[in-house]
C-alpha cells in the first residue's frame, strides 16, 4: 500500500514537473551541468586525442578557419569540433575545463532530445523518467557524455533531426541534418541513413504513396542538408587528392577492403560491441518478446523503433564489415541507446511483471561499467565508466617520474599515452613519452592500453617492475629495462 501510494506521487509529482517548460529547462540544464562538474578534470583520452588536442591545436595555434590540416593529423573527417574548441579556446583560455564547458550545450541538447523521443512514444512523464534513467545507464552513452569527444555533438543533431522527423517538424529536420553532415565522416553516413529511415517510414509505417514523399521539397531539404558535407569532400579532394586516406597516411593500413577472414571476423567483432558491457540482456529480452508475443508485439511503434534503431547506422554497419578499420563501440551508440528503449516499451506494454525485468535490464548495464577483461583480451575503454581511475592514476605516475628525476623522453608508453602530456591535460607540459620499442630505458603501462602478444611478452621478459599505482582493479605500472 505505502508503495503504491509513493508510485501515486512520484507520478503526479513528474507531471507537475514536466509539465512546466521553465521545469523542464531546468532539470536538463542542472543534469549537463552536474556532469561538467563531475568530469571537467578528466583528460582527453583514445581517439579524442587526435580529434580534439591535435586538431584544436593546430587550428588554434595557426589559422581557425583553414581546415587543410597535415596529413599527419588529416584522418578524413571534418576537424568541427577541433573548429569550435579553438573558437571556445581563444575565449576562455587554452585549458582542460574550458573543452569540458564546450560540452555542455551539446550534453543539455542531447539529454533533452533522448527525454522527447522517449514521451513521443509513452505519452506519460512517469515512463519517460523511467527510460530515460535506463537509456542513461548505457555503459557506452555515459562515458561518452563525461569525456570530450565529437560523439556527443553527433548524437545531439541526430536525435533531434529523428524527433523533427516524428513531430513533422521540416525545417528543424533540415537545421539538424545540416549541423549532423559536418561532424565527421560516420555523422556523413547516419545522414544518409536518416533518409532511407524517413523513405521507409513514411512509405513502410505511414503508408504513403511514393508520388507524395518523393518531392522537390523533400529533395531540398537533403540537399540543403549535405551541402556542408559536399563543400567539406570537394574541398578536401581538390587540397589534398583523396578523402579517406592515402598511401602514407597513419591509418592506411586500416581503410582497405577486408578479405572473406575479415568478415567473418567483423560480423563476430560487431556482435560483440552490441552485446558488450551489459547489454546482451536486453537483446535477450526483445528477442524471447518477439518470440513469446510474435502475433501481436510488431504495432506500429515496435517497427518505427526498429527502423530507427537498425537504418540510420546501416551505412556505418555496412563499411565496417567490408573494411579493414577497426570499429568502436561508441559507432553503434544511436542503435543502443535506441534499443535500450525499444526493450523498455516493449516490458511496457505486453508485460505484468515489469518492476523485476526493468530491475534486471538497469543492474546488467550498470555492472557494465565494472568490466575488466583479462590482460591479453582487448578491450574498448573508452566505452564504458571502468576505466575513470586511470585519469588521476596516470598523473601520479607522472609526479613519481618528476620526484625520482625520471625524464618522460626516456620512458616508452602505449596509445594512447604515446603524446605529449599537454594534449592529455592541457598543461602547458610539452614533454613527449616515447613510443615503446623494446628497447626504452623505462615504460610506463596500464591495463588500459590494448597491447599485442608480442608487446606482453617483451614486458614480461625484458623489464621489471619498479612502481605500481592501482585503483579498482586499474593500474599504471613503471617498468625498468632489466
Amino acid at each position: 500500500m505505502v508503495l503504491k501510494m509513493a508510485k501515486l506521487n512520484f507520478k503526479k509529482t513528474s507531471n507537475i514537473i514536466f509539465e512546466n517548460s521553465k521545469s523542464k529547462f531546468f532539470i536538463f540544464t542542472m543534469l549537463g551541468v552536474l556532469i561538467f562538474v563531475f568530469s571537467y578534470n578528466i583528460g582527453i583520452f583514445w581517439d579524442n586525442i587526435l580529434f580534439v588536442s591535435k586538431t584544436g591545436n593546430y587550428l588554434y595555434n595557426n589559422n581557425i578557419f583553414n581546415w587543410n590540416i597535415p596529413n599527419s593529423l588529416d584522418a578524413g573527417h571534418p576537424p568541427f569540433l577541433g573548429f569550435l574548441l579553438a573558437i571556445f579556446w581563444k575565449i576562455f583560455g587554452h585549458k582542460l575545463w574550458v573543452s569540458h564547458l564546450l560540452m555542455i550545450p551539446f550534453t543539455i541538447g542531447l539529454l533533452y532530445q533522448i527525454f522527447r523521443l522517449a514521451f513521443f512514444y509513452t505519452k506519460s512523464y512517469f515512463l519517460s523518467i523511467l527510460s530515460f534513467i535506463l537509456i542513461l545507464s548505457d555503459p557506452t552513452l555515459i562515458t561518452q557524455l563525461i569525456l570530450v569527444n565529437p560523439e556527443i555533438l553527433l548524437l545531439f543533431f541526430f536525435f533531434l533531426a529523428i524527433n523533427s522527423i516524428l513531430n513533422n517538424n521540416y525545417y528543424l529536420k533540415v537545421f539538424a541534418l545540416f549541423f549532423l553532415s559536418i561532424i565527421s565522416l560516420r555523422s556523413m553516413m547516419l545522414c544518409g541513413g536518416i533518409f532511407i529511415f524517413e523513405v521507409l517510414n513514411l512509405l513502410y509505417i505511414n503508408k504513403k504513396k511514393i508520388k507524395s514523399i518523393f518531392t522537390v521539397k523533400f529533395f531540398v531539404g537533403y540537399l540543403i542538408a549535405s551541402l556542408p558535407a559536399l563543400s567539406y569532400l570537394i574541398i578536401h579532394y581538390i587540397n589534398k587528392g583523396w578523402l579517406i586516406s592515402h598511401p602514407n597516411s597513419p591509418w592506411a593500413g586500416h581503410r582497405n577492403m577486408a578479405s572473406i577472414e575479415d568478415v567473418f571476423r567483423n560480423i563476430i567483432v560487431l556482435i560483440h560491441r552490441y552485446s558488450d558491457f551489459g547489454r546482451f540482456f536486453i537483446y535477450i529480452f526483445i528477442f524471447f518478446s518477439i518470440l513469446k508475443f510474435r502475433k501481436i508485439i510488431f504495432v506500429k511503434n515496435i517497427k518505427q523503433l526498429f527502423l530507427i534503431a537498425f537504418l540510420p547506422v546501416f551505412i556505418i554497419v555496412f563499411t565496417s564489415i567490408f573494411s579493414t578499420n577497426p570499429f568502436g563501440h561508441r559507432y553503434f551508440l544511436t542503435s543502443f541507446i535506441l534499443l535500450n528503449f525499444l526493450s523498455f516499451y516493449i516490458l511496457t506494454n505486453l508485460y505484468k511483471h515489469k518492476k523485476i525485468i526493468y530491475i534486471l535490464m538497469l543492474s546488467f548495464l550498470i555492472s557494465g561499467n565494472l568490466w575488466i577483461y583479462p590482460r591479453n583480451i582487448a578491450q574498448g575503454w573508452d566505452s564504458s565508466l571502468a576505466h575513470l581511475p586511470y585519469h588521476n592514476l596516470r598523473k601520479e605516475a607522472i609526479h613519481y617520474l618528476d620526484k625520482n628525476n625520471i625524464k618522460v623522453q626516456k620512458v616508452g608508453t602505449f596509445f594512447p599515452n604515446s603524446t605529449t602530456i599537454d594534449n592529455i591535460d592541457f598543461n602547458n607540459d610539452y614533454r613527449l613519452f616515447k613510443h615503446f620499442n623494446g628497447e626504452n630505458e623505462y615504460i610506463l603501462f596500464s591495463n588500459v592500453y590494448n597491447l599485442t602478444d608480442k608487446e606482453y611478452n617483451s614486458i614480461d621478459n625484458k623489464y621489471i617492475l619498479i612502481k605500481s599505482f592501482s585503483k579498482n582493479n586499474i593500474y599504471v605500472n613503471l617498468y625498468k629495462l632489466k
